[in-house]
């Protein structure tokens, strides 16, 4: 018998205990196996049916006594004219009053024949949970007021950063700023992003996490989490300000000025990297531990908190995604991108849960838009070229200011090389290439380098003279290789494409002396009789050849020494290859000349310029005029 007394009272105990801390099925059923699990006496069923046996028994005059009792105690605290929170002897009672409620709600709820009792519970547990979301805003908010941000930062390894001298703001004229009591402190920054912000002292944050445990178990847990996301959505929002980045509708972001537009991204990255590693992730944390196991409650909290801020940041780039493709625009879009890229495990991390999918997608489309714009600045930029019509020549045939725009712009733009790289993996809108192994971005570049070299073809057209014209490409496509084979793009072409092209230069310098030169050389070279020679089908003598030469030369001399060879190294080269062609005509000219019949010994009275004197004049072209006409006085 006394066994049997014992192993009553043994259950009883156990019974209590799950009662009492069973705040919900869950919980209880919890209990339930680990006493099962710890004596077989304490098996699920016995137990189980001591608590329903027990909510089916009560007496209703201790269902009375008892919420009289809870009337009485919690009455005071909730009519108290100040924070119970105040005073942790009389949160601790308090808290025991609202634990002993719960517990009495849940057996009422349990028994068919407690209706009026329960009536009477779950009206003074609503006033309970009246109480508790207000002391729940009061702590939040002295929590933040009390938040010094030089000492709140933590490394990632426990320990709080003691250096102060970076800020996460930069408000150098703010630092002796007292707050008032409607304004929110925001955090400070460190000098990397390997850091996590405790926003709230951490007996605040186990305060909290009591109370939202109390509200979640009663079912307040959207009230509690209301409370919560309102204070830390507003903690964000001046972060966000204090980093500088404004509340921009697409609208404003498209008609600002491209240099107000250029600030408003700087600050935009730097926002979008400070929210990201440093916000986000200590929202995440702080969530987490007012919320511990408290279920889908933490992250729809942490959702709400964040998704204001976020919908912020990600506006502001897809407004940029959509606007203008103007080519100046690229580098800074390039910017945007790259950050986007390098932010996106940051979403996918932060904005792991369920309620935060919708994020995760905005942010992964947004990104994929900003490729988009870059890819349709590159469109525009082919438009501008093929645009870009010849309404004057370049005076002496030097580079065009396209050329060198564009050659200039791929290069920079190459600087980011793998990014572009990745945009044009998913572009269908290049020229396809015969060459399977060129990367999209290699065929790109490479249309562009055809557009243009089509639209300077059109280009030299314009000049009369149609050695001007071959200058006027050789110049260009100097320009053109010289600026490609010092830049990645000369990676991308590749080393055919530059051959290919340094051939045409080659090209461009015959032409040029055919065009220029041949009628001199025909002149010199013309070998009929020692009196007179067949030149164009004119008999000349060797003194109309002499004058004839003379009057060319001089006017070659004119005008080319106008002309300009941009490249030093190019310049010489086809300097030395005209000293190679003419000089060694004309010396055999002149020695065929002084021994002419016609001429006698009066030769020199003819012959205007020494061979020095051709060498040296030839060396005098190309340089805009530079050079000092004259030959033999």
């Amino acid at each position: 018998m006394a066994a049997e007394n014992g192993e009553e009272k043994l259950i009883a105990v156990a019974r209590h205990i799950a009662k009492t801390l069973g705040h919900n099925e869950s919980m209880a059923d919890d209990i339930l196996q680990i006493f099962t699990n710890f004596d077989d006496r304490f098996s699920r069923e016995k137990l189980a049916d001591k608590l329903t046996t027990a909510g089916q028994e009560e007496d209703p005059r201790a269902l009375d006594h008892t919420l009289k009792s809870l009337e009485r105690q919690i009455s005071q605290y909730v009519a108290a004219d100040h924070p119970i929170w105040s005073d942790s002897a009389d949160s601790s009672a308090f808290l025991d009053c609202v634990d002993e409620l719960i517990s009495t709600v849940r057996g009422l709820s349990a028994s068919s024949s407690s209706g009026a009792y329960l009536a009477r519970a779950e009206d003074l547990l609503q006033q309970t949970m009246f109480r508790l979301e207000d002391e729940f805003r009061l702590l939040i908010e002295r929590g933040g007021e009390s938040f010094e941000p030089t000492r709140s930062y933590n490394n990632g390894n426990g320990e709080l950063a003691e250096d102060n001298s970076n800020l996460l703001f930069d408000d150098s004229d703010e630092d002796d700023h007292d707050y008032s009591d409607n304004e929110i402190p925001v955090a400070q920054r460190l000098s990397n992003y390997d850091i996590i912000i405790d926003a709230l002292p951490s007996g605040i944050i186990n305060d909290l996490h009591e109370i939202a445990k109390r509200m979640v178990f009663s079912g307040f847990g959207k009230e509690c989490s209301h409370v919560y996301s309102s204070f830390r959505r507003e903690f964000l929002e001046e972060s966000l300000s204090r980093l500088g980045l404004g509340k921009l509708s697409n609208e404003d972001v498209q008609k600002m000025q491209w240099q107000e537009l250029e600030d408003e991204i700087d600050k935009w990255i730097k926002a979008a990297n400070v929210s990201l590693r440093i916000l986000f992730p200590s929202e995440r944390r702080l969530c987490d531990r007012v919320f511990h196991r408290l279920g889908s409650v933490n992250d729809l909290s942490f959702m709400e908190v964040c998704r204001g801020a976020v919908v912020q940041i990600l506006n502001f780039a897809d407004a940029v995604a959509i606007g203008s493709r103007s080519p100046e625009r690229l580098f800074k879009v390039l910017d945007l991108f790259e950050t986007m890229r390098d932010l996106m495990p940051e979403f996918e991390f932060n904005f792991s849960d369920q309620y935060c999918l919708v994020l995760r997608n905005d942010a992964l489309g947004i990104w994929k838009r900003l490729g988009e714009a870059i890819r349709g600045i590159f469109m525009e930029l082919e438009n501008l070229i093929r645009r870009d019509q010849a309404k004057a020549a370049v005076p002496h045939g030097g580079p065009h200011p396209i050329t060198r725009y564009v050659m200039n712009y791929l290069r920079a733009a190459c600087r980011s090389r793998e990014s572009l790289e990745q945009v044009f993996e998913e572009s269908v809108n290049v020229v396809p290439s015969k060459d399977s192994t060129l990367s999209s971005l290699s065929v790109q570049m490479a249309w562009i380098m055809e557009l243009l070299e089509t639209n300077l073809e059109m280009k030299a057209k314009i000049y009369g003279d149609p050695a001007l014209c071959s200058v006027f490409l050789m110049n260009n496509g100097r320009y053109i290789v010289q600026k490609v084979k010092d830049s990645e793009l000369g990676l991308l072409l590749g080393d055919d494409w530059i051959r290919k092209h340094t051939a045409k230069i080659k090209q461009y310098l015959s032409s040029y002396q055919r065009s220029s030169w041949n009628k001199l050389l025909v002149v010199l070279r013309a070998d009929s009789s020692p009196v007179a020679a067949n030149v164009g089908g004119k008999s000349m003598s060797m003194k109309d050849r002499i004058k004839a030469f003379n009057s060319q030369f001089e006017e070659i001399y004119k005008s080319q020494s106008q002309w300009i060879i941009f490249d030093e190294q190019l310049r010489n080269e086809l300097r030395i290859s005209l000293c190679n062609l003419v000089m060694p005509a004309y010396r055999n000219f002149i020695a065929r000349f002084q021994n002419a019949p016609e001429v006698g010994r009066h030769a020199d009275r003819y012959m205007k310029y020494t061979l020095e004197d051709i060498g040296t004049q030839i060396n005098e072209l190309f340089e805009g005029g530079k050079g000092s006409a004259g030959g033999r006085k």
